[in-house]
């Protein structure tokens, strides 16, 4: 049967997380019918705003709102789910099978919305104690893809996580804040003489980059003294803005992805869920610390995560 040339709406599904929030209009099969994108994450709202922000997102979408069931089908996963957020969905304690986290979802009934929030995931480990929110929806939409991915699996951002995976079982995972580290060792620390206002490149092959990751590489201790050559190199050789910039990210990806492959079996590949510049950055950091990287577009894979939800909870028509 051919698919039809214009398919109907069917569900919301959102992305909300600490920075940013993108909804997106799905049919039944997954086509992405319409988009919105911000900046109006859960650190810019206070408990009460988040439904409407929502509902002033669903508004600008226009008529194809209009075209969607009534209540509203939305599932959701991220940080609107955190204390903070719209509504708790308490974690769900790994190790766990990922579709553990659709059997668990939160469900918020307001007027004209019939939501669903996906929880995270726990790691209550009183030594080593760990949580995600969003990464968990990531990981569904790669297991629908590759229902045997085994191994480690990267997932980068603010907080970037690493977890291991067994078939479609979490084992378990760690958090490393490199992203929010690299925030405030360049805007609130004695790096920020040496790096201003300036922004990374976000250039995998940047000299400045691939130093900074060689010598994390190369010796995993001590970062701390290894970031205060940052400085140091700006007062002694007149290294510039950007290329300090560069220096730093490649030290602080380094320094992580260098501890995340200690021990790693065999030759595995490392499954790198990403997209953008990250994508690029930790691919070469990955491949640098000597292992190969299967990519996961990390957009395609929590759409995929919250479609299979959302099929869920409202079943298509036979």
């Amino acid at each position: 049967m051919t698919a039809p040339a214009n398919p109907a709406p069917a569900y919301l599904a959102v992305d909300w997380g600490t920075s940013s929030l993108r909804v997106w209009v799905l049919s039944h099969a997954g086509d992405v019918l319409a988009e919105r994108r911000s900046a109006e994450g859960m650190d810019t709202l206070h408990q009460d705003g988040f439904e409407a922000v929502l509902r002033r997102h669903l508004a600008a979408l226009g008529p194809i709102v209009e075209a969607l069931p009534r209540p509203l089908p939305i599932v959701l996963c991220g940080m609107v789910g955190a204390r903070q957020g719209w509504r708790e969905a308490p974690y769900v304690d790994v190790p766990t099978r990922l579709d553990a986290v659709v059997d668990r979802a939160t469900v918020v009934s307001v007027e004209g919305i019939d939501a669903r929030i996906l929880p995270g995931l726990a790691r209550r480990n009183p030594e080593r104690p760990d949580v995600m929110r969003g990464e968990e929806t990531q990981l569904l939409g790669l297991l629908l893809d590759h229902p045997d991915a085994t191994g480690l699996v990267a997932m980068p951002g603010t907080h970037a996580k690493w977890v291991r995976l067994r078939g479609g079982t979490v084992t378990g995972f760690t958090t490393a804040m490199t992203g929010e580290l690299f925030a405030l060792l360049s805007r609130h620390s004695i790096l920020r003489h040496s790096i201003g206002d300036a922004e990374p490149t976000s250039d995998p092959d940047s000299p400045a980059f691939r130093e900074g990751l060689t010598r994390a590489l190369a010796d995993p201790g001590m970062i701390g003294a290894k970031l205060f050559a940052v400085r140091a190199g700006g007062l002694l050789f007149g290294t510039g803005p950007e290329a300090s910039a560069d220096l730093l990210s490649g030290l602080l990806i380094g320094a992580e992805v260098g501890a995340a492959l200690i021990g790693l079996d065999g030759n595995e590949p490392v499954i790198l869920v990403a997209t953008g510049k990250l994508a690029r950055l930790y691919s070469a950091a990955v491949e640098a610390g000597g292992r190969t990287v299967r990519l996961v577009d990390a957009d395609v894979a929590v759409r995929k995560g919250l479609l299979h939800a959302a099929r869920r909870f409202w079943p298509p028509p036979a």
